[in-house]
């Protein structure tokens, strides 16, 4: 009886088996990483996360957006102002003696205000001075013209009582210049001065120019005003003002005082 007996591998077959097997179970886990790698990358709008300005328009709109802006409050004043009227002047001082009161003038203003309350007022105003009889005899003149023009730079106070009734305070420089003529004179050139020629500003070395030149009178002068007025409201827009002033000017020792009485309008 003849026994087979079995054939052990030898060290080539061992290894051979062994690379076999390794082959077998690496395949599979390829055959899994596959679909993986083929799937689609994500797509931009997945990955990338959105940016500051559309996360910002995605919000909702915060309360100062949603709230419509607020108005500037009111003054409660303008910044110019003008003003207008007439009246008469009453005379004071060294002017009295010659010069008759009631002279009417004529006045234009303009303020720049700086608030409800304060503001700087410019005025021009024309001022007729009538000579008095004792002046023209004075003048040896059967009759004559004398007139000032002035202006006034003040600051004002305006002082609101009620919704209809105020009132201002105002004072300051004066610029003034005055003129006149007298018609004709006996007077005669190179005699002694009386005191309206004095007044008048024709008079050098206490005597009448020689060249008979004192029928004219031109004469510029500095100096201060103040005063008040009461206005009335007629409309939002325009008030009525009654106004009283102190006008003094001088130059060489001549002076000019009156007091002028103004109505008229403001808007």
């Amino acid at each position: 009886m003849i026994r087979k007996v079995a054939r052990i591998p030898g060290p080539s077959a061992v290894l051979q088996m062994l690379l076999l097997a390794a082959i077998a179970g690496v395949a599979p886990i390829h055959a899994q990483d596959a679909p993986a790698a083929q799937q689609a990358p994500p797509s931009q709008s997945q990955t990338q996360p959105q940016q500051p300005d559309q996360q910002a328009g995605n919000q909702e709109a915060t309360p100062e957006e949603s709230t419509p802006m607020r108005k500037k409050k009111a003054k409660g004043y303008d910044k110019w102002t003008f003003n207008a009227g007439g009246g008469g002047s009453l005379t004071n001082g060294n002017t009295q003696h010659f010069v008759r009161s009631g002279g009417g003038i004529g006045a234009f203003g303009v303020t720049r205000n700086g608030s409800r309350y304060l503001g700087l007022r410019l005025d021009f105003q024309f001022d007729n001075l009538p000579l008095r009889s004792s002046a023209l005899q004075l003048a040896q003149a059967p009759s004559a013209t004398d007139h000032a023009y002035t202006l006034m730079l003040d600051p004002i106070i305006n002082i609101p009582a009620t919704k209809v009734w105020g009132g201002y305070v105002l004072g300051g420089g004066t610029f003034l210049h005055r003129s006149g003529k007298l018609d004709s004179s006996s007077a005669i050139a190179g005699s002694a001065c009386n005191n309206f020629f004095l007044w008048w500003g024709h008079c050098f070395n206490n005597s009448l120019p020689i060249n008979g030149n004192f029928l004219h009178s031109s004469q510029n002068e500095f100096g201060a005003n103040f005063g008040g007025g009461i206005t009335r409201k007629l409309t939002p827009k325009f008030e009525l003002y009654g106004e009283f002033r102190y006008v003094h000017a001088k130059h060489n020792g001549i002076t000019t005082d009156f007091r002028p009485i103004t109505v008229g309008l403001r808007w």
